[in-house]
């Protein structure tokens, strides 16, 4: 496992963490504890030093499983998590600083921990970020010492550069990967210079850039894969990138024949690390053995620079017109 500074944190986490939004079960299903407590562990003893979560995984019960497993470790992960989504409505108005308070406390409980490690707020409305007073409040958390870092996890481009404006802003979370070019045109050299780290978040398209998928794919009925590719729960660029989901195995088929191999996974994930703004990337794993496999990004040699070029001209022939200027 190599490792990168993440910002102006001064901290070095592994470049491939981990995602829990699926902790210890498939997407929709019920988390097995056991099965959770497994990944971590594997994911620790595979170099991983940084887990991101949020409070609405699972209920909270991502946190808990998360603060239970390292609470006796002596050289404990970063852990990032998320607050805001469970506000009533997501508008500017229903961000308080009462109830950011409240679910800070609330992490802070889950994760056993005195001072959060970081928190981000989970992808507030864009007018949020013309909301300097929420800002100022996470400020103060972190003056009172009850988070240590601060930043944002964002859906588009313009929140991004937007949260840059505030100084206390230490890391954003974004979606970047091979059907996501937008952030490496201008978000992440404003990222460097503002020494912001930068955690990325569906690495592989909600599996499509695992290769693995194809058109007669069937997904649980509880699996956002099913139920929000239209953006009918949340926002459609969290399922599978905002690409339509036949176009997409199209764009993949042709990955396939980029990197010779019917699984790309590794290939996408290594394909992100060639951007030195990235801090670190998050892919999920519902069992142990998946940490295994996104680890290996992190050993692989760089991308040629055909290869490279191979990407982005399939983005362009698959992927950008539909998606390019959405987020």
């Amino acid at each position: 496992m190599k490792y990168r500074t993440f910002g102006s944190t001064g901290i070095k986490v592994s470049e491939i963490s981990l995602g829990t939004w699926q902790l210890g079960s498939k997407w929709g299903d019920p988390v097995n504890p056991e099965v959770a407590f497994e990944t971590l562990k594997k994911a620790i003893d595979s170099g991983i030093n940084c887990f991101d979560t949020a409070d609405v995984y699972q209920g909270g019960l991502s946190e808990k499983l998360i603060g239970e497993h390292i609470k006796p470790l002596q050289n404990k992960p970063f852990v990032i998590t998320k607050v805001g989504r469970k506000l009533p409505k997501q508008s500017k108005e229903f961000y308080t600083k009462e109830a950011l308070l409240k679910y800070i406390n609330d992490s802070r409980k889950n994760l056993d921990q005195e001072a959060l490690d970081m928190v981000l707020l989970h992808c507030p409305p864009t007018d949020l970020y013309y909301m300097p007073e929420a800002f100022q409040w996470m400020d103060e958390f972190k003056e009172k010492g009850l988070i240590k870092h601060y930043g944002v996890s964002v859906e588009r481009i313009e929140e991004g550069l937007k949260a840059l404006d505030y100084q206390g802003v230490e890391a954003i979370e974004i979606i970047f990967n091979m059907f996501r070019l937008k952030p490496q045109e201008l978000f992440f050299e404003m990222a460097k210079k503002r020494n912001v780290g930068i955690i990325v978040r569906v690495p592989l398209a909600s599996g499509l850039l695992t290769g693995k998928y194809h058109a007669r794919t069937a997904f649980g009925e509880n699996d956002h894969r099913t139920y929000n590719r239209n953006g009918e729960r949340f926002d459609k660029g969290e399922t599978f990138s905002g690409v339509d989901y036949h176009l997409g195995l199209k764009a993949v088929n042709e990955l396939k024949k980029v990197f010779n191999t019917e699984n790309i996974a590794q290939f996408a994930l290594r394909w992100i690390l060639m951007f030195d703004a990235v801090s670190t990337i998050i892919p999920g794993a519902s069992r142990p053995e998946q940490i295994l496999e996104n680890v290996k990004a992190s050993e692989m040699p760089p991308l040629t620079q055909k290869q490279m070029e191979a990407v982005e001209k399939i983005y362009n022939t698959y992927i950008k017109n539909p998606v390019h200027y959405l987020w």
